[in-house]
């Protein structure tokens, strides 16, 4: 291919590239409403939207002290590495951000905090009670393999110490554990399988349990830790959340869903004009 052709070739891709450019503008500038709503959703755009705004609503009216502010900007700088005034101006260009835009995006964390306090803070203990079981954490020992056979072996191996737990698990677990020794945790009783987090429950530390069968799978586990859950503040602060998000994603649902259901006013009308036009021309008819 000669320079000539290169050069050609470059210069269609760019006139390609513009015309793609100006055919997105277009069609950005001639969506009415009810289609940006439709493109924002096929985007998966609608949703995240919708709960932005749904945030800004439910904290409009939180007002902060002046010393709350001023610790969210110091936050705010903390995170972006802002040591000076000439550091915040070159980051503001770069984010084409005014100081008003950041006054709000250093607040809105601190007032959101203090909107969910407000709206929830009465409710955790109870929700705590009601949660306890599953946040309970454990710190346990597994290995897991499909046959049968080979994990009463490995059982019996480590009952009557032939063999550590962790060294059984390294050689003949056949899952991600195996790079640990079979150790995992801490983690909350949510999170493993429901008959796995039963099993842990109801058993002690340092328990060897016997093969198990789930699904596909034959275990061996033991406990080797049982971490209660406490109502400190940091639980405090992660059941807020957990309500928080509870009430966002069903509020925010009921927002796209509302927003994406064809209006029955607009079938009634329909309708009615139907009715009418039908009405006028028996009348016609009747006076011809």
């Amino acid at each position: 291919m000669t320079a000539v052709e290169q050069e050609d070739n470059i210069w269609q891709e760019t006139a390609s590239l513009q015309e793609s450019v100006s055919r997105a503008a277009e069609r950005l500038s001639n969506l009415t409403s009810n289609e940006l709503l439709l493109v924002l959703n096929q985007y998966g755009m609608l949703p995240q939207l919708v709960r932005e705004m749904l945030i800004d609503c439910a904290i409009a009216n939180i007002n902060l002290t002046q010393e709350e502010t001023l610790e969210g900007y110091k936050k705010f700088y903390q995170q972006q590495q802002l040591n000076s005034d000439a550091d915040l101006e070159a980051w503001l260009a770069s984010k084409g951000i005014s100081k008003e835009q950041l006054e709000y995006m250093t607040t809105r964390s601190l007032k959101l905090t203090r909107f969910q306090q407000q709206t929830w803070a009465n409710k955790i203990e109870s929700y705590f009670l009601q949660r306890k079981q599953q946040l309970d954490r454990v710190v346990y020992s597994l290995i897991r393999v499909k046959d049968i056979y080979l994990a009463q072996e490995l059982y019996f191996r480590i009952q009557e110490g032939e063999q550590s737990f962790s060294d059984v698990a390294r050689e003949h677990s056949q899952g991600p554990e195996a790079q640990t020794g079979g150790l995992l945790g801490p983690v909350d009783l949510a999170v493993p399988h429901p008959v796995l987090a039963k099993i842990l429950t109801r058993s002690e530390p340092g328990q060897l349990v016997p093969p198990t069968r789930l699904g596909d799978w034959v275990l061996i586990v033991r406990l080797e830790k049982f971490l209660p859950a406490q109502l400190d503040n940091s639980m405090r602060q992660k059941l807020l959340n957990e309500l928080f998000e509870e009430w966002i994603k069903a509020e925010s649902s009921s927002v796209v869903k509302n927003q994406l259901t064809p209006k029955k006013s607009d079938d009634n009308n329909t309708n009615d004009s139907s009715e009418e036009e039908e009405v006028r021309q028996n009348r016609e008819m009747q006076k011809s």
